[in-house]
């Protein structure tokens, strides 16, 4: 029986230990293992039952019967807590637990356990526990350490095994539980009698348990932790005192209760009086703590016995955390919460601090208005202030529910706000609904900007208008800004930009008609700018009544009143300009004129202009603004403001210093000069002759029945002619600026000395300047103080050895970082450590990689040398590293030869040396006293010596060295010397007695120093290293980083301050479902070619793998397979090839280098300080050696950084046991310092039986077994998911950041510790002088890593990282409307936080949240730089589909931009210039993009109009001209925009500037070989397309790109369905207008001039439809093309229905396709577009040869007839009637003969009448068009359609329409696919990059894995 339950044990724990790997990912190696990991989270949540079975799984080895007894009171408790087994799990958990429990009961003799003597057992066993950990020890050392406040020696000790004794707590205080709990049934006497003295006694005075146990973030406040050291430093002793209650503040209850641990503080106060909850409470405490300890640790106030506060700190947090109030107030005019600053006193300040942090702590979704934080605020200060003045704490009246029984500031205060967001979030349908028809995030922060606010009164009336719920299909209204969807949106918002560019364009053109001349009346007809600027303006008063429908009734009245004066004032000022001037073109035309009215209509003119200039100066010039505020106190003043730029709570004061004024001013007068020079010489003035021509023209022939061009001069032919022209003015200026930008932005970059450094032998060259410009730029002042002798430094050498060795620390620990990201091999990090310098050698020792093989050509030189001494060093001192190497060899021999010998052996090597220095420096005569052809002979015998010391002592080493030192003096003395010293060697006495004796070198020293052993392996490498050093190191990553990082200290950058003295900041990253970490499985999976991600990556990173293997000690040769025998080797692999993509885990191992850094430089700024620690001499005071083990310094980082990543769904994830969830635990183990933060979502029943859920915010970390233990636990109001789902991740998850900084991480980014170290220097820019305001985002440069995956990669990282460098570059200088562009930008946290956060959260409109951020800091007086001095990794899409998701988001963002209230009110309130930099490097990129593709169709549609009207014939007759010039200028601008050789243009710049030229050169033409033209083509059409589409009928939203490896083949249907609409359809209808243009236009060159003249469209038309193949890996492949057909007409042909997804239905996408179009207006925008296909019917029919030359109405007619017909005969071939057999035999012969009667119809119309063949196909191309523009119609009014029950036809001819679309697709990429050396030439044009990397891409598109094992 005991060998079954022994067998059922082993049963049950595999089990148990199997599911809990599941739940950990397979070979994870948690510690948590057993039955404590397998305890459902139901027991857990109320129990410490995984506590205790842990503790039984510790001890369960050394005592069973121990470990029996905790597994009996855990069974108990999970009993109690669930005694119905209800919870998922428990039954599961129970029996397992229970099987164990009985096996344990039995004894192998067979006798039962004497229960009873378990309590004995137990208290045995505990003592026993204590003395064996010295508990008692400990605690008494910590009693001393509280005491003093200092850290003894011994407990230096104990923190190298901090982890090991938190568990020894944990094991303890789950041992003292169950004492309690069995000590309860005990006898009072004996064992009893001492547990509960225990107990008591523990209660008492042991807060060691506690304390190491309890659960903190960063500082342990609930409770001293005796393994943290970060709650005795001075500041933070400091900021605790000072929160600490005092006498003078008002009495709390004697029921509130407060931990023993710890002291009573304000913050119990404030949760007694506003029932903040518990968690908020310590999260919150522990943020005010450390802002003010931060604060206070920056004014350098020597530590004191006991630290205090300084005023200062406090007041620095005050101001900045309140500055957003106070403004409010000013802005309100309304009283603050307080007197004057004067009037309160510092503990005054802490409370309006800490309540301010409290409300928006616990605020969730109402963070996003600040200014209702702000209200909040300002009543619950004022409830404070007069509770603060009483003597017993009452709880405070607004938070108090009605009938008084609780106090809950969440319930009483957010509830009813989030409520009334979460139902107005609901009216938005998922983002499906209008703008106008629900209130967002910023209406409601808009109600707090008008004192009415203060009518919700407080506490808030629940039937106010803030708080109103709307009822259904009823609006309730918006604030001051309506988010029409309209296009009129572009030109409200930048109305100042067209004006001008209209005018300009009036004038320019007024000119040119005048031939150039400037008199009288050319300045006349040049005034008409006046009614037309009057009337723009009138115009775009009419559009801001127009679109603010939907906010009447709840905008404030001055609003209106301001949209009502500006409406009557433009109008009247427009009719009044123009009557004027009309009357003054009536006197130019009369000759006896006195011009009367142009007198009156100059003073008009001027007095308009003369006030519109003088307010654009007072609001908008930087040098008027002090006056603009003073003429605030005339009201007539103020008036004409208020019309002029409305008055706003945000956006007031967006002005510049004059100096940075004038600058982006002059960039754009710059800009104007060439464009307007440009358009008048080349646009305009071309275009007069011809207009004028075409004008005068008469009684023109047309083709076709003309309808409207009669009597009106030709004025389509006009707009035809003038229509491209005017497209590309309007475009044109984006080239210009793009142009500008890149040689200001590369002379800017060259000024920063930005790619001085741009290979590995420029590296090489400048090493020596490395070490002086790190310490200067990166090493503290406190650190510099360096153990030399400042005197003795005074010298250069010194100095430099100074530097040296204050540069070698960290410039080894960055070469270790690469050797651990397998960059670097072993070899490799030997040869790039620096030494540390500090010894007694008399030189800089450089790296060997500088010296390698030095040596050995100094040697040659000195054999080959036939002149002086003198001559022979000048030769070698020609390579500066040759003479180094010469130097550190000849005094490293000197100092390891004294080293090893005693006696006359040491006399031996002081005499020789004595006198080869005495034959250098004195007599100079080196070549006579040595005989260099010995040298080599000498130097092999000393490599020898060294080979041997570099291994460890042996007796048979010690006398192989010994006689290789006596080796060598035979040699030096009898072969090198000169014949004297020879013979005075071999005559001395001394040596010659040892000699004959056999004492002379028997005794050897074998090397035991440190600085020995360094110095002699050093020596042995730099002999036998014979390769170049330009080779090192061979990684191109490390390269290009070593490259940065060098070139970067010499670029101008804040000195660094020490790590006790910087900016904390947090990191934040937020977190969906990405990939976390690659598991084996995904790793090994073969896709459809037969290749693994595995694979892949060992052969695109082929060195990396071999230096991985390396690492862990594994052979090349090893497989796959032995990595998998080996648990961690497995977890190992993992990761490396998780740090190879775009995963998370890549991301916190670079976040958490941040940490890494300021440890480290923590580290050595103590020890240099003389702070030594753990007994290291001064000497080693730039060792390394266990700085990521020392407390203080990991304290001193855990100050000053935190790291949270905000995983959503990390609890969903958790509970369903997804692999995401394990990874993320795995990252939590490795990581001790960072924290997750997620939401949970309990589900509890009321009593009617209804679910209701509660949503919480938690933050994690691990706990000493590895588990996730909850740090804090806030509940939220309800689901946090109103808005956008990135952004409110962050928002739940902000609470739980730290610092005065937030850098913001996407999930796939990456970071160096190279970077992380000037993190400080970085964070010092928001003290620098950036302008009139201190920077608020601070720009950070990325690198894009994804560039060598493939040639599309290399194309968007070129593109990516040209816009992050070079273009932000002049964004923020000189041009300062740098915004925010996502990642990994850093936030001044206490400016966003208390103005909305670091992003926007309204549905739909800010789905681009990121760049939201930036346009509130700009608006709120922010000011945002850019520095490039520092780099963080960012990885992008590398495949064509995520690149054209990525695109089609990007745009569809900017598309909801457009319509958003913060472009409008940076375009109204910037000055004009500030307000082209913004249009033009936002939205006005897509609208000039759109611009580009819209200036093609505005061209072809023209020409088609004049071919087929007959009109370009007519007029080039008689003409002989049409403009040809302008055309051919507009249209080569538009063809290079179109290629994207404007777009690459900062590309090739940003290459020359960090590449060099020719290596730019290069790239360029790599590029255009690769087809890059193709992609800038597409990508084109991609931008146009979602950003128009977005404009017209919405329907942005979040796509998810993927981010993994792209090399597998893309499906013809997936790519058919992702761009048919997009790309396919547009480009077939510029490929049917091109066609019809060459079938129908005349030239006198014939077609092929056509042709060449339409170059640009064929490219667009060809790029459009075959780029997604010709970028489609195997897309030429013929297997992989009849796979693509069939997949392809098996979605065609597959029927949808309900639950069939658009991926497997062509009916299903079609009708997925369709859902944009949902409004009114819509359907209305979409009928007018689809007009235009109708116009090729109308033209072509008329050029029928059976037509002949009649342009009767009636062949059009006609037509519609024949067309008409062709659909009855589609309709008969379609019908298939399902019901009855015998008429499907009759539909079958109806549809026979209508086939022949269709073929003979056509034969007897061809050979009986004009009708031709080739009438025969025109047919096809004017009925097609037509057929779609039908098919657009039927879908715009889908619902008139199938109430007519046409629907079905509808589909099938739509589905005929895609058929013959993918034919024309799919014709030329199967025809290709035919001949084999296509597929290979793409190959090699995919992955040209990987090819260069040794990728052999033909191996891993075939899968041919034979070829990789052989």
């Amino acid at each position: 029986m005991a060998r079954v339950y022994s067998n059922w044990e082993r049963l049950v724990r595999a089990t148990l230990q199997r599911e809990q790997l599941r739940s950990a990912g397979q070979g994870h190696g948690r510690t948590s293992s057993g039955l404590a990991g397998a305890v459902p989270p139901s027991l857990v949540k109320t129990t410490n039952i995984d506590a205790i079975l842990q503790a039984a799984d510790e001890i369960q080895d050394e005592n069973p019967n121990v470990a029996r007894i905790l597994c009996e009171q855990a069974y108990t408790m999970a009993q109690d807590l669930d005694p119905n087994s209800d919870g998922r799990g428990v039954l599961q958990f129970k029996t397992g637990l229970t099987s164990l429990i009985k096996q344990k009961l039995a004894k192998k003799d067979g006798e039962r356990i004497d229960r009873h003597r378990d309590i004995e057992r137990l208290w045995e066993y505990y003592q026993l526990y204590k003395r064996r950990h010295r508990i008692d020890d400990i605690q008494k050392e910590e009693q001393r350490w509280r005491e003093s406040g200092t850290f003894s020696t011994a407990f230096g000790e104990l923190e190298l095994r901090a982890l090991e004794m938190k568990k020894v707590y944990a094991t303890l205080r789950a041992l003292i539980e169950v004492m309690e709990v069995l000590s309860k049934d005990a006898a009072t006497d004996g064992v009893g009698r001492l547990i509960v003295e225990e107990l008591r006694r523990i209660r008492k005075s042991d807060g060691t348990l506690t304390g190491e146990l309890t659960p903190y973030n960063i500082v342990p406040l609930d409770a001293p932790s005796l393994t943290n050291a970060i709650g005795f430093f001075p500041e933070v002793r400091a900021a605790i005192s000072a929160l600490r209650y005092t006498a003078d503040f008002p009495q709390l209850p004697d029921d509130f209760e407060v931990s023993d641990l710890r002291n009573l503080d304000m913050f119990d106060l404030l949760q007694y009086v506003f029932g903040f909850q518990k968690d908020n409470i310590r999260n919150q405490r522990e943020n005010v703590v450390l802002c003010i300890a931060n604060a206070q640790s920056r004014l350098g106030i020597p530590v004191e016995a006991e630290p205090k506060l300084d005023e200062k700190a406090i007041i620095e947090v005050f101001r900045k955390l309140l500055d957003n109030y106070i403004k409010w107030c000013k802005y309100l005019r309304i009283r603050l919460a307080w007197n004057s600053m004067e009037a309160i006193n510092r503990d005054r300040k802490l409370f309006l601090v800490s309540l301010y942090f409290l409300i928006w702590g616990e605020a969730a979704n109402v963070r996003f208005l600040p200014e209702c934080i702000c209200y909040i605020f300002h009543h619950m200060a004022r409830e404070l202030d007069t509770i603060l003045d009483q003597s017993e704490a009452k709880p405070a009246a607004s938070c108090t529910n009605e009938d008084g029984s609780s106090v809950s500031y969440l319930q009483e205060i957010i509830l009813p706000i989030y409520e009334t967001l979460e139902a107005e979030a609901a009216r938005n349908k998922n983002g499906k609904a209008a703008h106008s028809a629900w209130r967002n995030y910023d209406d409601f922060n808009e109600y707090f900007w008008s004192p009415t606010c203060f009518e919700l009164n407080w506490p808030m009336r629940r039937d106010s208008s803030f708080l109103f719920t709307p009822k259904k299909r009823k609006r309730t209204g918006k604030s001051t800004f309506v988010e029409h969807r309209t296009f009129l949106h572009l030109y409200r918002s930048f109305h100042r930009l067209w004006i001008f560019l209209v005018l300009m364009f009036q004038a320019l053109t007024i000119i040119a008609f005048n031939n150039g001349t400037i008199n009288l009346d050319t300045f006349k007809e040049v005034l008409s700018i006046g009614p037309i600027f009057a009337i723009m303006n009138f115009v775009e008063s009419i559009l801001d009544v127009l679109l603010m429908f939907g906010a009447y009734t709840t905008a404030r009245g001055m609003a209106i009143s301001r949209l009502v004066i500006r409406f009557f004032w433009f109008g009247i000022s427009s009719v009044f300009m123009t009557y004027i001037y009309l009357k003054v073109w009536q006197e130019k035309n009369n000759q006896n004129s006195d011009s009367y009215y142009f007198r009156i209509y100059i003073i008009v003119l001027g007095v308009y202009a003369a006030v519109r200039l003088f307010f654009a100066l007072l609001l908008q010039f930087p040098a008027c603004h002090t006056l603009s505020e003073m003429s605030d106190q005339w009201l007539f003043f103020q008036f004409f403001k208020w019309i002029y730029q409305e008055r706003y709570y945000i956006g007031r004061g967006l002005y510049e210093r004059i100096s940075d004024y004038f600058r982006y001013v002059l960039f754009w007068l710059v800009i104007f000069a060439c464009k307007f020079t440009f358009a008048y010489f080349l646009q305009i003035k071309p275009l007069v002759q011809p207009t004028r021509i075409i004008v005068d023209l008469r009684n023109l022939q047309y083709s076709w029945h003309d309808l409207v061009s009669k009597g009106n001069h030709n004025a389509l032919t006009i707009a035809s002619l003038w229509g491209p022209v005017v497209a590309i003015y309007i475009m044109d200026i984006q080239i210009f600026y793009t142009l500008l930008s890149a040689i200001i932005g590369g002379l800017m970059g060259a000024r920063a000395r930005l790619g001085e450094i741009r290979s590995i032998e420029m590296l090489h060259k400048r090493f020596e300047n490395f070490p002086e410009a790190f310490v200067k730029n990166l090493v503290s002042p406190q650190a510099k103080r360096m153990p030399f002798d400042r005197q003795s430094a005074e010298g250069s050498q010194e100095k430099n050895k100074m530097y040296a060795a204050g540069f070698s620390p960290f410039w080894n620990e960055i070469v270790k970082s690469l050797r651990e990201e397998d960059y670097i091999s072993n070899r490799e990090m030997d040869l790039l450590s620096v030494p540390s310098n500090t010894g007694s050698l008399r030189l800089v020792q450089w790296p060997l990689f500088l010296l390698s093989s030095k040596i050995l050509l100094a040697i040659d030189l000195a054999l080959d040398c036939k002149d002086t001494q003198t001559d022979l060093w000048n030769r070698i001192s020609r390579d500066e590293y040759m003479a180094y190497a010469v130097q550190e060899c000849f005094y490293s021999i000197e100092k390891i030869l004294h080293s090893l010998v005693d006696g006359e052996g040491r006399l031996w090597v002081e005499r020789l040396f004595r006198e080869i220095n005495d034959s250098v420096l004195v007599e100079g005569s080196v070549l006579v006293t040595l005989n260099f052809k010995k040298l080599p002979l000498v130097l092999s015998r000393f490599t020898a010596l060294t080979g041997l010391l570099i291994r460890n002592e042996t007796p048979e080493l010690a006398r192989g060295v010994a006689k290789a030192v006596y080796d060598l003096y035979d040699v030096v003395t009898h072969d090198l010397l000169s014949s004297n010293l020879r013979e005075q060697f071999d005559t001395w006495n001394i040596l010659a007695k040892a000699r004959n004796e056999g004492r002379l070198f028997s005794r050897i020293e074998w090397p035991k120093e440190p600085e020995i052993k360094e110095q002699v392996k050093r020596l042995h490498l730099l002999l036998t290293v014979k390769d170049s050093a330009a080779n090192i190191p061979k990684n191109l990553e490390a390269r290009r980083r070593l490259e940065f990082f060098t070139n970067s200290l010499f670029m101008d950058m804040p000195l660094a301050r020490p790590v006790c003295e910087m900016i904390p900041f947090c990191v934040f990253t937020p977190y969906y479902s990405e990939t976390v970490l690659y598991s084996s499985s995904e790793l090994r999976v073969d896709n459809e070619d037969g290749i693994s991600t595995l694979f892949y990556l060992q052969k695109i990173f082929p060195d990396e793998w071999e230096n991985f293997l390396e690492r862990i000690g594994r052979s090349e040769s090893t497989g796959d397979a032995d990595l998998q025998e080996s648990s961690s080797d497995a977890l190992e692999l993992r990761f490396w090839a998780s740090y190879r993509g775009q995963t998370l885990a890549r991301t916190v191992r670079g976040m958490m280098y941040y940490r890494r850094a300021l440890m480290l430089q923590s580290y050595l700024e103590k020890r240099a300080s003389g702070e030594i620690e753990d007994g290291y001499s001064g000497v080693d005071f730039n060792s390394t050696q266990g700085y990521e083990l020392s407390r203080e310094s990991r304290a001193q980082a855990d100050l000053k950084f935190t790291y949270v990543v905000s995983c959503q769904i990390y609890g969903q994830q958790k509970q369903k046991k997804a692999p995401e969830a394990a990874d993320i635990a795995l990252l939590l183990q490795r990581n001790e310092a960072l924290r997750v933060a997620f939401i949970h979502v309990e589900e509890n029943v009321t009593t009617n039986g209804q679910v209701v859920k509660e949503f919480f915010s938690k933050l994690v970390k691990a706990d000493v077994h590895g588990k996730d233990q909850e740090i804090y636990s806030i509940k939220l109001p309800g689901d946090p998911k109103l808005g956008e789902g990135k952004p409110e991740n962050q928002n739940h998850a902000i609470v739980f950041t730290r610092g005065e900084a937030i850098q913001t991480i996407d999930m796939n980014q990456d970071n160096y510790l190279e970077e992380a170290m000037k993190m400080r220097n970085l964070l010092e820019e928001f003290h620098a002088n950036h302008g009139l305001r201190p920077p608020t985002i601070l720009g950070v440069r990325e690198h894009v890593f994804t560039g060598s995956v493939s040639s599309l990669a290399w194309f968007m990282s070129n593109q990516e990282t040209s816009f992050v460098t070079l273009g932000q570059r002049v964004l923020a200088n000189p041009l300062k409307v740098r915004m925010h562009y996502g990642h990994p930008d850093v936030f001044d946290r206490i400016f966003h936080i208390s103005r909305g956060g670091v992003s926007k959260a309204s549905r739909v409109i800010n789905i681009s949240e990121d760049i939201y951020a930036g346009f509130n800091s700009t608006l709120r007086q922010g000011n945002i730089t850019h520095h490039e001095y520092i780099q963080v990794g960012k990885g992008r899409d590398v495949g064509l589909n995520q690149i054209a998701l990525f695109e089609g988001k990007v745009a569809g963002g900017n598309g909801e931009q457009v319509l958003s209230r913060d472009v409008y009110r940076l375009g109204q309130l910037f000055d004009f210039f500030r307000m082209l930099s913004f249009f033009f490097t936002t939205v006005g990129f897509y609208v000039c993009t759109m611009m580009t593709v819209l200036t093609v169709y505005i061209y072809l549609y023209g020409r088609v109009y004049l071919a087929l009207s007959g009109l370009d014939r007519a007029i080039t007759r008689q003409a002989k001209l049409l403009g040809n010039t302008a055309l051919d200028a507009a249209l080569n601008a538009q063809f290079l925009v179109q290629i994207g050789v404007f777009t690459a243009v900062p590309m090739i710049m940003g290459f020359i500037l960090e590449l060099g030229l020719l290596q730019a050169v290069f790239s360029f033409i790599t590029m255009q070989l690769q087809l890059c033209s193709v992609f800038f083509t597409f990508s084109l059409g991609t931008r146009t397309h979602y950003f128009g589409r977005t404009i017209l009928h919405g329907g942005a939203k979040y796509k998810a790109t993927g981010r993994g490896f792209v090399v597998r083949h893309i499906k013809f249907a997936e790519n058919y369905r992702l761009y048919s609409r997009s790309h396919f359809v547009k480009a077939l209808e510029v490929a049917l207008l091109l066609i019809v243009y060459t079938a129908y236009g005349y030239t006198a060159g014939g077609a092929t001039s056509f042709i060449l003249i339409t170059v640009s469209s064929w490219i667009l038309v060809i790029s459009w439809l075959f780029a997604p193949y010709i970028f489609n890996p195997s897309g030429f492949e013929w297997q992989k093309t009849v796979e693509d057909f069939d997949d392809w007409t098996s979605w065609l042909l597959y029927k949808g229905g309900v639950g069939v997804k658009g991926e497997n239905s062509w009916e299903s996408w079609w009708d997925e396709e369709q859902i944009h179009i949902q409004t009114l207006r819509g359907r209305i925008l979409e009928t007018i577009l689809s007009f235009r296909f109708f116009i090729f019917q109308y033209g072509i029919v008329y050029k029928f040869h059976l037509t002949g030359n009649d342009t009767s109405l009636a062949i059009y007619g006609f037509s519609w007839i024949v067309l008409l017909g062709f659909v009855m005969i589609f309709k008969i071939f379609t019908y298939s009637p399902k019901k009855s057999t015998n008429f499907q035999l009759i539909m079958r012969l109806i549809q026979g003969v209508t086939s022949i009667g269709l073929i003979a119809g056509i034969a007897l119309t061809v050979l009986f009448t004009n009708l031709s063949i080739p009438d025969l196909f025109a047919c096809i191309l004017a009925f097609i068009p037509t057929g779609w523009a039908i098919l657009s119609l039927a879908i715009a009014w889908s619902g008139v359609v199938k109430a007519l029950g046409l629907w079905d036809s509808v589909r099938e001819v739509a589905r005929l329409y895609d058929a013959g679309m993918g034919i024309i697709i799919f014709s030329p990429v199967a025809l290709l696919s035919w001949f084999p050396f296509i597929s290979t030439f793409q190959s090699r044009l995919l992955f040209n990059q990987a090819f260069s990397r040794g990728l052999e891409i033909s191996i891993i598109l075939a899968g041919n894995k034979a070829n990789v094992e052989t």
